[in-house]
């Protein structure tokens, strides 16, 4: 069954592969599964053929035969656990890999995601310049424990997992705020996971979008 998802018709990421589909792209591209794309406007985004996949009208959705799934960790999540590659085989290292996936999303990315509606967002408010260095305070305080943790390790928990897929991809969110560059370690790490081949193809594939160029091989 061929496995298609949806992405930006015109990225607001400028191509950068910081837009959420590079995260399932570079799930497929690690397991070596062919997809197709359906690129969607804002406006298609918000209608109702889309709505029935995406109830709150964003990307990605992954659709396989009968299956149709929205929200990135569930999609990537459902891409490693069916295909060998992203997911360890022993049970313990397994669940260790799917929590790292969890704090990913849910400890780490928020006051990342903060952070850039900070800056993007409210740069007008009078209460800018009090509110920016406590929310950039909170990615610091975040990324510590994430070093401390890492070390000088080239993934969170062994080998290459899911867990680092989307720990890199919630990182690489920070590479233009000069903030990752304070953590040595993580700067590192994150290069590593752009290194990837896979990644590599994934992050083509997105910029291809937006300047309306095939990717080179």
């Amino acid at each position: 069954m061929t496995i298609t998802i949806t992405a930006f018709e015109r990225s607001p990421d400028g191509g950068k592969g910081v837009a959420r589909d590079t995260r399932v792209r570079w799930a497929l591209e690690e397991v070596g599964q062919p997809y197709e794309v359906r690129l969607v406007s804002f406006r298609a985004m918000k209608e109702p053929a889309h709505l029935a996949l995406h109830p709150f009208g964003q990307i990605p959705t992954y659709e396989e035969g009968d299956l149709a799934l929205f929200e990135t960790g569930a999609i990537v999540f459902h891409i490693a656990e069916r295909h060998a590659g992203l997911l360890p085989d022993d049970a313990n290292a397994r669940v260790r890999a799917i929590t790292w996936m969890f704090a990913a999303l849910n400890t780490v990315e928020p006051p990342i995601l903060e952070l850039g509606t900070a800056r993007l967002l409210e740069s007008d408010k009078p209460w800018h310049a009090e509110r920016l260095p406590l929310v950039e305070d909170r990615v610091r305080g975040r990324l510590n424990q994430l070093s401390v943790r890492l070390g000088d390790a080239d993934c969170l928990d062994g080998t290459f997992s899911a867990g680092d897929l989307m720990m890199v991809s919630v990182l690489l969110r920070l590479k233009s705020s000069g903030i990752l560059d304070e953590f040595p370690n993580l700067a590192a790490y994150v290069v590593r996971g752009e290194a990837r081949p896979a990644y590599k193809r994934a992050f083509a594939a997105q910029l291809a979008v937006y300047t309306g160029k095939p990717p080179t091989s």
